[in-house]
């Protein structure tokens, strides 16, 4: 199912978040894209916590990342987050990070793969979740 939604949040790059340059270090960006991808889960109606409360699990299977350029100490940063596309048990997310000069920092995917919390084993998404993101679909 190809989905049209999306949602953007914001954090601040923290002091502990940079080198010595300033610059935020490049392995957090993985977190930053979490943030994003939590945030727009939760706008859906079906947040983390719900998810596994119900035995599902959303694991990470493949992460790319294309840095544009650096994130600094104290930059306020915008990570749209889309969901695209829902595939048997697998979800792609697609985001874009920009700070508040509008300059692009980073682009991004993710596919993540729902499975049992019980035997860590692929499963169809929930019939909860599948029903809210029908309204986004294509």
């Amino acid at each position: 199912m190809e989905i049209n939604f999306e949602h953007t949040a914001t954090l601040r790059v923290r002091y502990g978040e940079t080198d010595q340059m300033g610059y935020c270090y490049y392995g957090n960006y993985a977190q930053y894209f979490e943030v994003g991808r939590v945030e727009a889960m939760r706008k859906v109606g079906m947040s983390y916590k719900s998810l596994e409360e119900k035995g599902v699990m959303l694991p990470v299977s493949e992460f790319k990342v294309n840095y544009k350029f650096p994130a600094k100490y104290d930059d306020l940063l915008s990570i749209n987050t889309k969901i695209i596309r829902l595939t048997g048990a697998r979800i792609l997310f697609h985001y874009i990070i920009h700070n508040e000069n509008g300059q692009l920092i980073a682009e991004a995917e993710t596919t993540l793969v729902f499975v049992s919390k019980e035997t860590m084993r692929p499963i169809a998404p929930p019939k909860a979740f599948i029903e809210a993101l029908s309204d986004f679909e294509q």
